[in-house]
Formats: C-alpha cells, structure tokens, sequence
C-alpha cells in the first residue's frame, strides 16, 4: 500500500513539475525522473526508518511547502483550510484583525493596516514587526500559520507583540477581532468643488463601488474641477479589478501588460472609452504601503500622463501569483509572471516613482539616521537571497511646501488641483 501511494504521488509531482504534456517545460525529463527518484527514496526510507509513524499526507504537504517556499517570497503551499480562507479574504468579509503582512528577516512585518479595522484603529504601522503572536515567537513562523492564528471568532482577544523603530523593547497590543468587513471604497468632495476617492483594496467588487462613488461623486458636484485619489497604504488584491479602476480614468491605450515563461501568461490589458468622460484633473497618492495591484493603477496613470502622482514610492510588487487548486482542496499560489507599466517600467523592486515626493507622516517611522523604515520589496527580495541590508537613510525624503499641515500629501494634491484650475485661461479661484 505504502509503495503504490508513494508511487502515485511521485507520478503527480512529475506531471506538476514538468507542466504535463505541455511542451518546452521538461528540457531533460530523464534528469526530472532521477531527482523525483530520490525524493521517493528518502520518502521510503523515513517511512520505514523514522522512529514514529510518519503521516503520508503530513509529509507531502511539509515537502511541497518548503519546495514552493524556497521560490521566492511570494509563493506558498496552502492546505485545504488555508485556501479556503483565502477565498474568504478575497471576497472581503472575514474574521480578524485586520492587517496585511509580508515576511521579513524571517520576521513577519506588516506591509499596511487595513482602514477601520482593529489594527488600524490600535495604531499598527507599515513597516511594524509582529515577533510574538499570544504566546507563539514568529521568527520564522511562515505566513499561513501567522494568519492562522491571528484570525479567529469576532470579540475574541489576541495579543500581538511588536517591535518599532523607537521602541527599546517589543510592545504589546492586544486586539478584539472583529468581523472584517473591507470597504473598498470611499468619496468624500473637498472644498466644493474637488472629488477625493479613497481606494483601501482590490476585491471582488471594488471597479462596481469605485463607479458608484464616482458617479456619486458627479452628482454631487456636476461642476467638478479634480479629483484625488488616494491608494496610500492598499496592498493590492484582485488584478481584474485594478484594470476596470484604471479603466474608469483612460478612455484608450494600454493598462498593463505581463510577461512569463506561457504563452497564457503574456497578457496585455487596454482601455476602453467611457461612457461619461471625465476630463477633470486628477492626482494620485501613493507610499510605501502601496503594493501590487495599487501600483498598476498609478503606472498606467502616471504612463498615460492622466494623473499627477504624489507621495512617497511604493512598495515595489511587480509580479503575479497564480492560484492554481489541487485535487484534495489545497491549492498552490506560485508566481507565474511580472507586472510592466504602458510604457514598460517592471514595477518589481522599484515600485512607481512620485512625480512629486512629499513625506507621508503617517506612512512610516522615522529611522535611525532620519530615513525612512518602510518595507518595500527589494528589501524583502534581498533578504530572501540572503543579501545585505539596505541603508537605514532612503529616497523617502520630503519635497513638500506644506510639511506642517496634519496630512501633507493631501495638502499637496489639493493645492495642485487648485492651481491647475487657476493656470487654465479664463479661471477664476473657487
């Protein structure tokens, strides 16, 4: 029984290794069917061997994680229960706290708090280290189980501890959970006349809300001279629905295109005309928290010369990951392509650049050598190989006229918008 089972899941690995009957993927599949031989040798004899009974399907799932594991920082294993919650997640309603977090120094480190969740109420900050969760040390916890444990039934506590540049020693926060519900999208008009549209994540219907509040925000206002938007601390989600937000914006030309090894991963996204055109200025803000599908948005606008993009640069998450499910219910996310603005920026490790920087107070804290602590990607990238630490002292440096104003940034792209409207010929100040 056990050589036939270990056989079967040997045959499966192949097929998952080598890409099945597709060609081009198993250049020497003599040499695939050796190292898949001593997988199943050392699979035998710990099941033979081992001086307690191995659980197969323990094992296998111990394997397949550290081999994806190991790929880079943004691939893993999910086991049935882990995948489930994440369809749960992407639909926007779940049990928790509230946070998006990456994996740093073996450390997990939030990337951004989620707006009016727990963890954004408690004060958690982009670049915070999570280093006990209750009880349980995270050095090198990985982030299935950090999400394990840190989601649970609503008004139930759990206590997180963290490390903050500033803090002598790990400070505590204990946290009720809640049921979290993300509100993608909120509109407010500023000033009378100008639209400020707050995106705090791509999910499922978030290209619906986004035109909602667009069309809310027209009504309000027929006469509207600008609009901000504001993807400050979005950590991405759903690539479908950064394409049509971007498309509310771009009557023509390209959104994004990606590049991977399949000819299925080459694909290229273009807008299309609205049927309200919306001619209004517009600026965008961004920061370090703002990662992947955030970023699409503000290259395609930047590119496109649609928007004025304002803040600090972002988090540098330029690739995709692919969500591919498994017969017993488990599923595999691996990175299957990079991300590339209109005019062919890769948005991996470099993120998209603000036309113009201004320090976002709320973004991070200070460093050491007055820099910035943000998290972006190349660090986690250079981590993950092993390489050397950042300077403490980087590009987020402040260019902003109005630095003492409580939100900075803001203040920017408002007085941007004013003045736009002031420089046009024949305007009046509002």
């Amino acid at each position: 029984m056990h050589k036939r089972h270990i056989a079967a899941v040997v045959a499966a690995l192949c097929l998952m290794l080598t890409g099945g009957a597709r060609p081009g993927l198993a250049s020497n599949p003599y040499e695939n069917y050796e190292h898949l031989k001593i997988f199943s040798d050392a699979l035998s004899l710990i099941q033979k061997n081992y001086v307690d009974e191995v659980d197969l399907q323990k094992a296998m799932y111990n394997a397949i994680e550290g081999m994806v594991s190991r790929l880079d920082p943004h691939s893993s294993f999910m086991t049935p229960e882990v995948y489930r919650e994440m369809q749960v997640e992407t639909r926007g309603t779940f049990g928790g706290l509230g946070i998006e977090i990456t994996l740093r120094e073996g450390l997990l480190t939030i990337v951004a708090p989620i707006d009016g969740t727990p963890a954004y109420r408690a004060g958690l900050k982009t670049g915070d280290h999570i280093v006990k969760i209750d009880d349980a040390p995270t050095k090198d916890m990985n982030l299935m189980d950090a999400v394990r444990k840190m989601r649970g039934e609503p008004n139930t506590p759990v206590t997180i501890h963290i490390m903050r540049n500033g803090f002598a020693e790990p400070q505590a926060f204990t946290l009720v959970r809640d049921v979290i519900n993300v509100i993608s999208v909120r509109s407010d008009v500023m000033d009378e006349y100008y639209g400020y549209l707050r995106i705090a994540q791509f999910q499922e219907n978030t290209a619906r809300e986004c035109r909602k509040a667009l069309e809310s925000l027209e009504k309000r206002q027929p006469a509207l001279k600008g609009l901000i938007l504001d993807l400050r601390g979005d950590p991405g989600g759903l690539l479908d629905q950064a394409v049509k937000v971007a498309d509310e914006f771009l009557d023509e030309g390209m959104i994004v295109y990606t590049e991977g090894r399949l000819e299925s991963q080459k694909m290229q996204f273009f807008a299309q005309k609205n049927q309200t055109p919306r001619s209004w200025p517009m600026v965008t803000l961004v920061n370090a928290g703002s990662a992947s599908a955030s970023e699409i948005v503000a290259g395609a606008l930047q590119d496109h010369k649609r928007s004025v993009i304002v803040g600090t640069p972002t988090f540098g998450k330029g690739t995709v990951q692919t969500v591919i499910p498994l017969s017993d219910g488990s599923g595999l996310r691996i990175t299957t392509a990079k991300y590339f603005t209109p005019n062919g920026r890769s948005i991996q490790e470099k993120g998209i650049v603000p036309d113009i920087a201004v320090q976002d107070r709320t973004d991070t804290q200070a460093g050491p050598a007055g820099g910035s602590t943000a998290v972006r990607e190349k660090d986690i990238v250079r981590e993950f190989n092993g390489g050397a630490q950042p300077p403490a002292n980087d590009s987020d440096q402040s260019s902003g006229s109005v630095s003492n104003e409580a939100d900075p940034p803001l203040a920017t792209a408002l007085t941007i918008l004013k003045s736009w409207h002031l420089m046009q010929p024949g305007a009046a100040a509002p």
